[in-house]
């Protein structure tokens, strides 16, 4: 009987040598364990050596930027919160100050302050996730249940100040809804006291261990020249080598009060990604203990917002009792506080980068136009040179240590 050779749509290229029909094609997703999130590689394979990758993404398409088109400015802040949702309050603030750059709002130092604590708290939850993962994904389930119960402690700080924990919904226009309890304060400082010695050990499990060093040294490597040339930022760019951090390079929320450096990789693999994530979140705590340094020593302790009546909702009480509150609040619910006309772009260093909005105002109480810089979007597109010539395994840990988060690739 004759053997048919498969349609030409095969890829000879990547396999010229090889009868077509020893090939196994092999679906990575959308629904599997290891991808974290709703997302697919066909993965093209010789035995256990990955020839070829294609990958679908829109499996959680919500059209977020089509949404904000129809919705008040201060109904967006929902919307970010489901991009990464590993650290939502980052997103949270990003628009907030996307808002606050197009209406020429000037922030006291106290609200921002109290930004960069709940920021770089988000962004030790997110780097927990992520390095944790990685290294369950390298057979090391330890490390994994005893750190990651440290992201629930700093989810309980997001629940005493918002009354959520994943979505968080945080923050306002302007700065909070409402100034910190004292359990707020008290929770950030057990945090600062005792995950340093967490980390700690949790390093002496998986930083040199043979093992896990054999699984993720020279997994899914990526030279600077390239990561640059895809648009990459954040850790996955910093492992590369180029040391590109928003918070310094363009300074936010006061950014530029505070001492911190940036980490670096060489080679850009999975064990790099992971030592520059394990290092900001040293220097994450770090820039908290300055805050709270500098929090303890002013003079003003009850400032947690800017005086911007049209954008934040008075006190209920005062609702019910006098004219010019509810007025406000009748004018910010119904979303007719005035907007300029004017186009902005403003980015924060997000767990995974680089978070950008670009925000076109027409003066109406709705976005004309946003469109959202999503890091995973951008460095998801590498992922298929990242693991050719490499073992399904490594392709496992590679986009484990790349941490693609479903929802910022498709929002």
């Amino acid at each position: 009987m004759k053997k048919t050779r498969r349609p030409d749509f095969w890829k000879k290229d990547l396999v010229e040598g090889k009868d077509l029909r020893e090939l196994t094609t092999l679906n990575l997703g959308p629904t599997h364990p290891a991808t974290h999130g709703i997302f697919q590689n066909v993965l093209t394979l010789d035995g256990e050596i990955i020839l070829d990758t294609e990958q679908t993404i829109g499996y959680i398409h919500r059209a977020f930027e089509k949404i904000a088109e129809r919705r008040p400015f201060y109904q967006i802040t929902t919307l970010t919160d489901r991009m990464n949702y590993c650290s939502a309050p980052i997103n949270n603030m990003g628009w907030h100050m996307t808002m606050e750059k197009l209406l020429g709002i000037e922030l006291p130092k106290r609200v921002e302050y109290m930004r960069v604590v709940v920021m770089e708290l988000a962004r030790i939850a997110d780097h927990i996730i992520c390095n944790t993962i990685v290294g369950q994904d390298a057979g090391a389930t330890t490390p994994f249940l005893y750190v990651y119960q440290w992201r629930e402690k700093i989810y309980e700080v997001y629940e005493e100040i918002c009354g959520a924990r994943l979505t968080t919904n945080m923050g306002r226009v302007g700065g909070w809804e409402r100034d910190f309890s004292p359990l707020v304060w008290e929770r950030v400082r057990v945090i600062q006291r005792d995950l340093p010695a967490v980390l700690k050990e949790f390093e002496r499990m998986l930083v040199r261990n043979r093992i896990f060093m054999d699984r993720t040294v020279n997994c899914g490597p990526l030279s600077a020249d390239r990561a640059l040339a895809y648009g990459f930022t954040g850790p996955n760019l910093r492992a590369c080598g180029v040391d590109h951090d928003v918070r310094v390079a363009d300074p936010y929320s006061s950014y530029e009060d505070f001492d911190f450096i940036i980490p670096v990789g060489q080679s850009g693999d999975t064990y790099d990604r992971f030592m520059v994530r394990q290092q900001e979140m040293w220097e994450s705590l770090s820039i908290i203990r300055q805050a709270m340094d500098k929090l303890d020593g002013m003079k003003d302790k009850t400032t947690f917002r800017a005086d911007v009546p049209e954008w934040a909702l008075p006190p209920k009480e005062e609702v019910y009792s006098a004219m010019e509150p509810l007025i406000w609040h009748f004018k910010i619910v119904m979303g007719e506080s005035e907007v300029p006309v004017g186009e902005v772009y403003h980015c924060v260093e997000g767990g995974n980068g680089e978070l950008g909005f670009y925000l076109v105002s027409d003066g109406g109480r709705t976005p004309f136009r946003l469109h959202l810089r999503r890091p995973c979007f951008i460095y998801y597109q590498a992922f298929p040179e990242m693991i050719k010539g490499s073992m399904l395994s490594d392709a496992i840990l590679t986009m484990s240590s790349m941490n693609v988060i479903a929802g910022e690739l498709d929002a």
